[in-house]
């Protein structure tokens, strides 16, 4: 039998290319009733779709690609630290004072090490890296020409080194070699750009200009220093940057335009202007670069607000005499000087946004940011302006944006300002809507921008929200993107009051702790006010004992730092939720600690503790407790010694302690 099963086997698969050949030729000889018509399309469009296939080119990735891909399956942890400090989790902040300590530290690092590297560029010359990584190479930070010529002139320039390459320009002018003019617009905008100094270097300390020019003095003049004024360069009078554009035999559009940048840049408005005449008297025309920087000026040169906008108004007609095309940031610094126009810059920012999209320039943030500024300018006075801003939200709803502007990150502060100054939460929530499309995150700006749209975010859903929606936001951006400051964690405890979900104050004192603010009274004694302020189930009573025992352990580890002391209602409240939970022996502990810092409790307090006396059936602790309200001189001590002559059962010896106690309190009331 298995013979004969081999023989149908063998014979079968000899035969099968001849059945499976004839089954093709019958399948296609089938037609299932087409008509030849039919037939014929059908290899017509199969002939058609046949030629009509082309090999696509090979497809470009780009490098990141991969790991985009990647990101794009998983979504943000609510529970994790930025990513930029996973790396190291013993440097996980806590806190927003963390978040900064720590970021500037990691800058810090990598500023040094990247200084030591150039600085030593003998120690790093082996590459071990596959691919080659060249920011891990040292850097050329030194002139590698000496020789006095134009390369060595322009080896400076590109190490930004203003000062030698001053000097070499001067070695050179003195050897009567001439300098090219493009040499010479480079070595302009260097100067023009850093102010006529060298630009600080990693590791180096920012010094005070001090010389300042006279327009800076004046401007500065009747009122205090600032802390933005140390940091800032000022334009120096009679600066390298003038000299040597007086040097030039010849002078184009671009010395003139360097020059009236720095100007701008280093404060020196008027000067600016200035400039911006001669080059008018030497019939030369401006680019756009050098109008931007105009009318970002105009506001500072003119006093009132019709000679502002008539300042602006003038460059705009010279801009169209001159047939230059304004760009985006021509229309954002002049929207940014119309909030410098009082009442009339309203009417003149929407013509200026029309005008913006008549010449197809689509508005950044920073455009409307600055639109927002002119209409809520005087928000405080009681004008309502919101339906501008629902205006934008139902125009930007969806969009993706880049930042095309430095002030572009200012904008959802400002938008969640009004928000919050309004009361407005729908339109809060349009506003983290368009956060959360994309990578629109990125235009929150830096930590500090970033905390403030958060901190503004989170108090308007405390104000106006219901508090599950309120703790579900809550564990969605703490800690990964919001470090709430104590007047938060005040906001979330009102919200809490508010809607009555007292039993979550636990969960918020071990937030407290976590994030640093354990160290203050106010927020502490707040916390401790609310579990105190009116009974609750016996479960929850615990949880409150539970959590003022940790609090008194955070006052006793923490007697050295700065702010938190004992005071008589933080003691009281904690022994009131240790009474109530039964905690007897916990709670007189407590009451040794008013004696220790010189605290006297309240009159409740007292009471409470002889009823919790009157529950446990103890009377020699009812006396102790008489006895110590005599020692604080309350005026509820007779009151408390009848109490307990009338509700205990008392020995003779107690009830002559009592009496003697309630008639020695008694000429004192």
């Amino acid at each position: 039998m298995a013979a004969a099963g081999r023989r149908g086997g063998h014979y079968i698969q000899k035969n099968s290319r001849f059945l499976f050949s004839n089954l093709e030729q019958l399948w296609g000889h089938r037609s299932f009733g087409w008509t030849p018509a039919l037939q014929q399309q059908a290899a017509e469009s199969h002939q058609e779709s046949t030629e009509t296939i082309v090999i696509p080119r090979k497809k470009t990735w780009s490098k990141e690609a991969v790991l985009e891909a990647l990101a794009a399956t998983v979504s943000r942890d609510p529970t994790a630290y930025p990513y930029q400090f996973q790396d190291d989790p013993y440097l996980s902040p806590k806190t927003s004072t963390e978040f900064k300590l720590y970021s500037l530290s990691q800058e810090s690092g990598r500023a040094a090490a990247k200084y030591f590297v150039n600085s030593n560029p003998k120690f790093f010359t082996k590459d071990f890296a596959e691919p080659h990584i060249p920011c891990l190479m040292p850097e050329t930070v030194l002139p590698l020409l000496d020789e006095v010529s134009e390369e060595a002139l322009k080896e400076r320039i590109s190490l930004r080194k203003v000062a030698a390459a001053v000097d070499m320009y001067d070695q050179l002018l003195q050897a009567g070699t001439a300098v090219s003019m493009e040499t010479s617009h480079d070595l302009l905008d260097l100067i023009c750009f850093f102010g006529d100094k060298n630009p600080v270097q990693d590791g180096e300390p920012q010094t005070e200009d001090s010389e300042e020019s006279g327009e800076e003095v004046k401007r500065r003049k009747g009122r205090g220093r600032r802390a933005a004024d140390l940091l800032r360069s000022t334009w120096r009078e009679n600066n390298n940057a003038e000299r040597i554009f007086n040097l030039l035999p010849e002078k184009d559009e671009r010395c003139y335009s360097a020059l009236i940048r720095g100007m701008v840049k280093h404060g020196a408005h008027m000067k600016a202007f200035s400039i911006y005449t001669d080059l008018l008297n030497n019939r030369l025309t401006a680019d756009v670069h050098t109008f931007n920087a105009l009318f970002s000026a105009a506001p500072e040169v003119r006093d009132t607000y019709k000679e502002r906008w008539d300042l602006m108004t003038e460059l705009l007609t010279q801009m169209n005499q001159q047939k230059v095309q304004p760009n985006l940031l021509t229309f954002n610094n002049l929207l940014k000087g119309l909030k410098r126009c009082g009442p009339m810059g309203k009417t003149l920012a929407l013509h200026t946004l029309n005008e913006m999209r008549a010449l197809g320039i689509t508005p950044s943030l920073a455009s409307y940011n600055h639109i927002l500024g002119v209409f809520f300018k005087s928000a405080s006075a009681g004008q309502s302006n919101v339906d501008i801003l629902q205006e934008m939200m139902s125009e930007l709803a969806g969009s993706s944006f880049t930042c095309q502007d430095p002030e572009d990150v200012l904008f959802f502060c400002s938008a969640m300002k009004i928000c919050l100054d309004s009361k407005d939460l729908e339109l809060g929530y349009k506003i983290q809507s368009l956060v959360e499309v994309g990578e629109n995150w990125r235009m929150l700006g830096d930590s500090f921008y970033h905390s403030i749209y958060y901190g503004r975010f989170f108090n308007l859903l405390c104000m106006m929200e219901h508090i599950d929606v309120v703790w579900k936001w809550y564990r969605k951006l703490i800690p990964s993107l919001y470090y709430p400051n104590p007047q938060g964690v005040k906001d979330l405890l009102r919200a809490l009051d508010t809607d009555s979900r007292l039993d979550l104050l636990p969960i918020v004192w071990k937030d407290i702790k976590s994030l640093g603010h354990d160290n203050k009274p106010d927020l502490v004694e707040e916390l401790l006010s609310l579990m105190d302020r009116e009974k609750h189930s016996p479960e929850i009573q615990d949880s409150f004992a539970t959590c003022a025992l940790d609090i008194k352990s955070t006052y006793e580890g923490n007697r050295t730092r700065l702010g938190l002391e004992w005071s008589a209602s933080s003691l009281s409240h904690i022994t009131s939720l240790l009474l109530r939970a039964n905690k007897t022996q916990e709670a007189w502990k407590m009451m040794q600690l008013f004696k220790e810092n010189n605290r006297v409790p309240f009159d409740k307090l007292m009471e409470d503790f002889l009823s919790a006396c009157r529950s446990d059936g103890s009377p020699q602790r009812a006396v102790e407790v008489v006895q110590l309200s005599a020692a604080f001189c309350l005026r509820a001590t007779p009151r408390l010694a009848q109490q307990t002559l009338a509700e205990f059962d008392l020995t003779e010896e107690q009830r002559a302690i009592l009496s003697e106690l309630e008639s020695a309190a008694e000429p004192a009331e």
